[in-house]
């Protein structure tokens, strides 16, 4: 299995990072032999700097990761014409499962990365790889980098170690500090089709067709969202809670309780992360200081600052992982009259909540197309207000109340 593999309706991508690859893959053996390096022209495919851009679910970071495993494959089919990428040798494999020396993929559970994170990626940036190939660093959520982060991350990019790659993500160009876009090879991924993403699921993770095929459709080609939703009886339920909403608004008691329980529903996932998770890390945090059972569970003294830190990270986290979960209800909540919209319209477009097509038609043919576009429109100002840190139960109320109002 090549590690291009699970990088679904990207076929034009997957050429790009495959030719840099190649191209990478010689510049390291040219100076490896100290022989010839391959031609400029040729050599122009392979740069030091990429950022992956396209909408949610169509797999920027796993473009980035497996971009970073045909970096370091070690083939030894590659002698004998093999491309690199191959997915089964030492340097794919550690790659993709995260255990390569020479790769950091950076993530972030909370909302913004800042600069003294950065900086320490920068250190890290400038080392020698130890496996004598590349140093990559992938930074899946390059949107989240503050201000001073970005003017901190300019400087790596802008005077790169030698044999150092950075790979950011992000949803659009625009998400990104124009100093730094200008600096980067920029590749542009696409919605996957539906077909494709339920084949996938039937592929790789056993799903059976049906269930796929609806999970792919309802999502609109989001993939990690549909294995979520095939894989997961909650999330089912939680999405089947949102699709109730617009029948739920009919007068403002509704609306009021309506948002309410959209709101209790994204704490109760930010809880159940926490509860997965937190106490795993203060167990271990602590168990790192010396606090040992036989001291009554009390820190040694000078400590409990690092634990603190680690409790404001898990809030940051806690309402990361709240405004995420809103923000997918919201996405299937804009699905919906969206659906709503193409029945109005008589288009022929194929539903993403066609399971929920009773609830749709009544909604439509209770109102005019023009109310429709209001609701989505209130569905995004909510969105917005939430970026921009509005108290979520007011910026769902509003919505409530608009979507009530049409």
């Amino acid at each position: 299995m090549a590690v291009w593999d699970d990088l679904v309706g990207q076929d034009r991508v997957i050429e790009q990072l495959a030719a840099a690859a190649r191209d990478a893959d010689a510049l390291v053996t040219a100076e490896a032999t100290e022989s010839a390096p391959p031609s400029a022209a040729s050599a122009s495919r392979m740069t030091h700097a990429w950022l992956f851009t396209g909408p949610p679910g169509s797999g920027r970071a796993t473009a980035a990761r497996a971009f970073a495993a045909a970096l370091q494959c070690v083939s030894p089919d590659r002698a004998f014409g093999g491309a690199p990428g191959c997915g089964f040798c030492e340097g794919c494999h550690t790659t993709l499962v995260g255990t390569h020396a020479d790769v950091e993929v950076v993530r972030t559970d909370v909302l913004s990365i800042g600069v003294k994170d950065t900086r320490e990626l920068v250190r890290r940036a400038q080392l020698s790889p130890a496996g004598g190939r590349w140093q990559v660093i992938v930074m899946e959520d390059a949107d989240r980098l503050t201000e001073g982060a970005g003017n901190v991350l300019l400087k790596a990019v802008e005077e790169p170690a030698p044999r150092t790659v950075w790979l950011l993500c992000a949803p659009s160009l625009e998400d990104v500090l124009p100093t730094i876009r200008s600096r980067c090879r920029s590749l542009t991924l696409r919605t996957p089709p539906v077909a494709a993403v339920a084949d996938i699921l039937v592929r790789r993770d056993g799903i059976e067709p049906a269930l796929a095929a609806q999970a792919a459709q309802a999502t609109q080609g989001h993939i990690g969202r549909a294995r979520r939703l095939a894989t997961d009886e909650r999330a089912r339920a939680r999405r089947a809670a949102v699709l109730k909403m617009p029948l739920r608004v009919a007068d403002m008691g509704g609306c009021l309780k309506a948002a309410q329980e959209l709101i209790d529903a994204a704490a109760e996932d930010a809880k159940q992360v926490a509860e997965e998770i937190d106490t795993k890390e203060t167990e271990e945090l602590r168990a790192a200081l010396g606090a040992a059972a036989g001291t009554g569970g009390r820190l040694p003294r000078g400590t409990a600052g690092a634990m603190k830190e680690l409790q404001d990270r898990q809030k940051r986290r806690a309402t990361r992982t709240q405004r995420d979960s809103l923000d997918l209800a919201l996405s299937d909540l804009t699905g919906f009259y969206r659906d709503v919209l193409a029945i109005q319209l008589g288009s022929r477009v194929a539903l993403a909540n066609a399971d929920a097509r009773d609830t749709l038609e009544r909604i439509a043919s209770g109102s005019r197309p023009e109310g429709t576009l209001r609701r989505i429109e209130a569905i995004s100002a909510c969105r917005q207000a939430l970026d921009r840190n509005v108290a979520p139960l007011l910026a769902v109320e509003a919505m409530a109340v608009a979507l009530r109002a049409g």
